[in-house]
């Protein structure tokens, strides 16, 4: 075989491996949002109240983002491979399994069992991705393209949710996973090559319980603080507890050797920024989704599937803007499509602040392609810059902190905007004040955007870039008494 067909051979098996891994991430971030146009046939057959809607959509994002790190290290210990087929098994058992749910409550359950799986894809999958392509120029088009994977998911879910919804049914928006899922797994087993780190990161349970303590306290009391009230004995030790798993998490990680949360990463400012932008932009874009979700069906009476083809135009312009900001990335650099992306969710949200049950639909249909604009330039200067300029043995570690502050911002979206509009309903029922109820959640909204405009330029500048490199020198220099390079084992 000539060295020109090996090469069309190997680049074609990269490919592969690069469809594999976006597949893994198609169906995690399209649950993220397929439940949500789901959400008012899913209350009104298990009777459940706004704040048990909030619990519908935050369990999975919960357990999601408190396991992402730990998902990331154990493959790095045991094997990407391995631990990518275990997830996608779990994922899709755990998709039947919400299928299937009687109540309330047992749907809350196996959507964690779903988010356990879950953890396993995607920061596994990015770092089976970094340690594929070999080329700098090739990872960044392949992190451009991962990175728009994310936001293609994530809008396609209320179109898609609301199809099935509308012709089958509610429990049919699980169903999608499984043959997905299978497909997958096979898929894996046959392309990708088993891989370990070098050398094993330690575990740290001791982190990884500060981590979910810190996360399940703070989302639980923004979502019954409303109900509850925000000044109760329960409501503030939640968030007093939150404070000191914070406080404790970096000061215990800070002293280990290896951490589960590597807190050196954010030394560099584009890291630092890369992830707050990531939080701040997914918590913008859940609480769009959960609130424009209930306002279409809930106060303008829509069908299922009529309310997912009204979001069509945010869901298209995020598919058609995400590659074209992956491409602007690897040729401008991160900033054009930050701040594109802060003013696009900024002005978007702003456009519906002043939402009514009269609203007119050419008014919606503006915000929704403004916001989707700006949601779909955000994601993939978020994922390049989290992972690029870090070691191999750091990748997974790295995309895992990424991918985790995606799903923090989700949690946190859907927990805050909810809690607003609680806040102002009577006896935490969706009626016709739903829609005045909604305008404090459209203004946090606006703030999320004007806070990644703002971040997009201050950590693009000469120095935010200075600080990076000091940070890439530092690993560096750790690991210059270690193997850096990742070692492919046999299968």
């Amino acid at each position: 075989m000539t060295s020109d067909a090996v090469g069309t051979q190997s680049r074609a098996r990269r490919l592969g491996i690069l469809a594999i891994c976006c597949l893994s991430l198609f169906i995690v971030g399209l649950d993220n949002t397929i439940v949500n146009v789901a959400l008012p046939s899913i209350g009104k057959q298990l009777h459940a109240s706004i704040s048990g809607l909030q619990w519908t959509v935050d369990a999975y994002t919960l357990v999601l983002a408190s396991l992402l790190m730990l998902a990331g290290s154990t493959a790095d210990r045991i094997g990407r491979r391995k631990i990518f087929q275990v997830g996608l098994v779990v994922f899709t058992l755990g998709s039947l399994a919400c299928s299937l749910a009687p109540t309330l409550t047992w749907l809350v359950i196996f959507r964690m069992v779903q988010a356990v799986g879950g953890s396993m894809l995607n920061p596994v999958a990015m770092s089976i991705i970094r340690n594929t392509f070999d080329d700098p120029r090739e990872r960044a088009q392949a992190i451009g393209i991962w990175g728009a994977v994310v936001g293609v998911s994530m809008a396609l879910g209320p179109l898609v949710g609301g199809v099935l919804v509308q012709g089958i049914g509610w429990r049919s928006i699980f169903w999608v996973n499984i043959p997905v899922g299978m497909a997958a797994v096979v898929l894996t087993a046959a392309f990708v090559r088993e891989s370990k780190a070098p050398r094993a990161r330690a575990l740290d349970p001791v982190g990884q319980l500060f981590v979910i303590v810190l996360l399940a306290t703070l989302t639980y009391g923004i979502i019954e603080g409303p109900l509850r009230g925000w000044s109760s004995p329960l409501i503030a030790t939640l968030f007093a507890v939150s404070a000191a798993s914070l406080v404790a998490l970096i000061a215990y990680e800070e002293r280990r050797r290896e951490p589960l949360l590597e807190v050196r990463f954010f030394k560099s400012a584009p890291f630092s920024g890369a992830t707050l932008i990531a939080v701040a932009s997914f918590v913008g874009f859940s609480g769009f989704l959960f609130l424009n979700t209930l306002y279409l069906q809930e106060v303008r009476h829509l069908s299922a599937l009529h309310a997912g083809l009204d979001t069509l135009p945010m869901a298209g312009m995020t598919i058609l803007m995400s590659p074209i900001s992956g491409r602007i990335v690897g040729r401008a650099g991160p900033r054009p499509s930050l701040c594109l992306g802060g003013i696009g969710i900024a002005t978007g949200s702003f456009l519906l602040a002043g939402l009514t049950p009269t609203t007119s639909f050419s008014r919606l249909f503006v915000a929704y392609v403004i916001f989707g604009i700006g949601f779909g330039v955000v994601n993939a200067p978020i994922t390049n810059t989290a992972v690029s300029g870090m070691p191999a043995s750091q990748a997974g570690v790295a995309s895992a902190v990424a991918s985790t502050s995606r799903q923090v911002g989700q949690s946190l979206g859907v927990a805050m905007v909810g809690a607003l509009a609680a806040a102002g309903l009577v006896d935490g029922a969706v009626s016709s004040g739903f829609s005045q109820a909604t305008h404090a959640g459209w203004w946090l909204i606006t703030s999320c955007g004007v806070f990644v405009f703002l971040l997009g330029i201050v950590t693009t500048t000469k120095w935010a870039r200075g600080t990076a490199v000091r940070t890439a020198q530092r690993f560096g220099l750790d690991e210059a008494q270690a193997a850096v390079s990742e070692v492919p084992t046999t299968a």
